[in-house]
C-alpha cells in the first residue's frame, strides 16, 4: 500500500500534471469569458443586424386546437420542438470557435515576435576556421601539426 501511494504521489506532483491542472482552470475562466462575450456583446449585435431571434423559432407538437405561438404553447404546457435554439447553438458555436481561433492566432504572434526579439540580443556566432589542409595530399591536418599523418610530408607552421 505504501508503493501504491507513493508511485501516485510521484505521478500527481510531475510537472506535466500540475500544468494540466493549471491549464484545465484557467480554460474554465476563459470559457466564461468567451461565453460572455457571445451572449452579452456578439449576439445581441447579430440579432440587431438580422433581427431575429432565433430561439423562438419552433414548432408545436401534437394537438394544438387553439394555433397558439411556441412560446405560449410551451407555458400552456404543450410540448414544443425548438428548432431555433439548435441554430442558435450552431451559431454560439462559431461564434466561440471564432474567437478561440483569434486569440490563439495572436498569441501565436507574439510568441513569434518574442521569439525574433530574442534572436536579434544573441550575438551571432562567430564563423568556423577553415580547416588546415597538407598541400600534398589535400588530407585534413592539426593546426600545430609539422608533418602530415596521411602521406608524412613536411609540412611548413603558417
Amino acid at each position: 500500500m505504501k508503493k501504491f501511494f507513493s508511485e501516485f504521489k510521484a505521478f500527481a506532483l510531475k510537472g506535466n500534471v500540475v500544468d494540466m491542472a493549471v491549464g484545465v482552470i484557467i480554460g474554465g475562466a476563459f470559457g466564461a469569458i468567451v461565453t460572455s462575450l457571445i451572449n452579452d456583446i456578439i449576439m445581441p449585435l447579430l440579432g440587431l443586424l438580422i433581427k431575429v431571434d432565433f430561439n423562438s423559432w419552433g414548432i408545436v407538437l401534437g394537438d394544438n386546437p387553439e394555433n397558439l405561438a411556441p412560446g405560449a404553447a410551451a407555458e400552456a404546457g404543450l410540448t414544443v420542438f425548438y428548432y431555433g435554439k439548435f441554430i442558435s447553438a450552431i451559431v454560439y458555436f462559431i461564434l466561440i470557435a471564432l474567437c478561440i481561433f483569434l486569440v490563439i492566432r495572436a498569441l501565436r504572434k507574439a510568441e513569434e515576435k518574442a521569439k525574433e526579439a530574442k534572436k536579434k540580443d544573441e550575438p551571432a556566432p562567430e564563423p568556423e576556421k577553415a580547416p588546415r589542409l597538407c598541400p600534398y595530399c589535400k588530407q585534413e591536418v592539426a593546426d600545430d601539426a609539422t608533418r602530415c599523418p596521411h602521406c608524412t610530408s613536411e609540412i611548413p607552421l603558417e
